[in-house]
């Protein structure tokens, strides 16, 4: 049986967004975020529902504006192209204000939503408990199966080289302990798939 990932609510914003996500894998990448932050949503029940998933699902929709030759000079281990990943938060504010405006609920704080986009890449600190959620959920991506699988499509580079720069690179700035904990547990959950030859050669030797 299907379990629905998008609230109601925030389907006409998904709808909007869309075609904004559709470079650097942005659209997939937002779906699992979001899937992280209704799971961080729950174990943090001060946090907002009503600014956190709106914040997550139009939080990349400004890298529709960058280059697409220069998105990969924009993220990991060693960008030569920082500028542009505040040039995105730039955009999408101004993206997510227009989506929020035309397609979002009357109960959503508009300026609470932009006023975490704008900076949920380049300020490491938390400014409130949604912007944290929203941070963990974005960079806990990584972690996942399915951002591990994504990242390294577009690196090529090991499972355990992709890990070990996640460790520098991500883990040093998830904000609540909830996200520490689920990125750490994706990470060992890795390490532990990666050692099973190790412990199961009569099985990988016939």
């Amino acid at each position: 049986m299907s379990v629905s990932l998008l609230r109601n609510q925030d389907l006409t914003m998904w709808d909007a967004a869309r075609p904004y996500l559709d470079v650097r894998n942005n659209d997939e990448h937002t779906l699992v975020a979001y899937g992280l932050a209704k799971a961080l949503l729950d174990l943090i029940p001060e946090a907002d529902e009503n600014i956190v998933l709106p914040a997550v699902l139009l939080h990349d929709v400004g890298w529709k504006k960058i280059d697409p030759d220069l998105l990969l000079l924009a993220i990991g281990k060693n960008p030569t192209r920082k500028d542009l990943v505040r040039d995105h938060e730039v955009y999408g504010v101004e993206i997510a204000r227009d989506i929020i405006t035309s397609h979002g609920n009357s109960d959503i704080d508009v300026e609470a939503v932009l006023s975490i986009i704008d900076g949920h890449d380049t300020d490491k600190t938390a400014r409130s408990i949604n912007d944290a959620i929203v941070k963990d959920a974005d960079k806990g991506w990584r972690a996942t199966a399915h951002g591990m699988r994504i990242i390294r499509g577009w690196y090529d580079i090991s499972v355990m080289e992709y890990v070990e720069t996640l460790e520098a690179v991500s883990l040093p700035f998830m904000l609540t302990d909830a996200g520490r904990a689920m990125a750490n547990g994706y990470i060992a959950a890795i390490r532990a798939e990666q050692a099973l030859g190790e412990y199961m050669k009569e099985f990988t030797d016939v």
